[in-house]
């Protein structure tokens, strides 16, 4: 059963997806992280197809942490396709990318993102920047009521 709050973290880098989890629990965050691998895995979860099939959509994650640089389609791709469906249009995204292109910054918020995070090498600050979003996206953030 997946709890309230859940994060869905997209990753495909196992050593970036530790440094997430560490980072979290450091902070006292002991919200469920369900981890996609690829963009098609973080669709199926959200829309219940593929090997998600059957899940109750209405289980939406607090808060997407998506990564841009994943296998076949990109982290703008599915930022695109989440914000076509009206189920998942309002759902919290953050980009959390090592990219330094400042065209992926742009690309990401005209896509709807609702924050833009370079992972950085340094856990220290990482680890304080995953604690600020945990503390906004988890507790403070209203997320819009249910669509009728």
């Amino acid at each position: 059963m997946h709890g309230e709050k859940m994060i869905l973290m997209v990753e495909d880098n196992r050593d970036d997806e530790e440094l997430t989890l560490r980072a979290l629990r450091k902070q006292g965050i002991v919200n469920e992280v369900v981890v996609a691998r690829t963009g098609e895995e973080a669709l199926d979860f959200l829309f219940a197809t593929g090997a998600h099939a059957g899940r109750d959509t209405k289980a939406l994650p607090q808060v997407m942490l998506l990564d841009l640089n994943l296998p076949r389609m990109n982290g703008l791709d599915v930022l695109r396709r989440i914000r076509a469906e009206p189920t998942t249009q309002y759902l919290p995204v953050v980009v959390l990318t090592s990219s330094k292109e400042d065209e992926d910054v742009l690309r990401s918020y005209s896509l709807g993102a609702n924050a833009y995070v370079r992972k950085p090498v340094d856990f220290a600050h990482f680890s304080e920047a995953v604690r600020t979003l945990g503390l906004f996206w988890l507790l403070l953030n209203e997320r819009p009521p249910p669509s009728r």
